[in-house]
């Protein structure tokens, strides 16, 4: 319903967009493209959209932002971009070795807390 309206149709009618039928005119799942178009009509498009113009930028800048610059978990915290060019096979590499380091520190942070009740060290390992 969210595509059946008039402002809908009148971009439809100006020729910038057609609209398709799924499971008609599309033969293929288009769940991942549906996760992702739901992700840019959350975090971008529910701004005010005035002109064609605005609309463009908004998904232009979303795009890139989303290939080049946020992680995917189902990429090992790579970008799609990294994972499309294999230019970031080390970045798993990266992120185990910063989270062992970065568990190290909580430790030793957490065994060097002073406890005035107790009067010592706690070792909260």
């Amino acid at each position: 319903m969210e595509n059946v309206n008039t402002q809908v149709d009148e971009l439809i009618s100006s020729g910038v967009l057609r609209r398709l039928l799924a499971m008609t005119e599309i033969a293929f799942s288009n769940s991942m493209i549906e996760s992702w178009w739901r992700t840019l009509k959350h975090q971008w498009l529910y701004n005010a959209l005035d002109t064609v113009a605005s609309l463009r930028r908004l998904v232009s800048f979303h795009v890139e932002e989303h290939n080049t610059r946020l992680p995917h978990p189902a990429f090992h915290g790579e970008t799609p971009d990294q994972m499309y060019f294999g230019t970031g096979r080390h970045v798993p590499y990266e992120l185990d070795s910063r989270t062992r380091a970065a568990r190290t520190a909580r430790l030793e942070t957490n065994r060097a807390v002073y406890c005035e009740t107790c009067k010592h060290t706690t070792n909260t390992g």
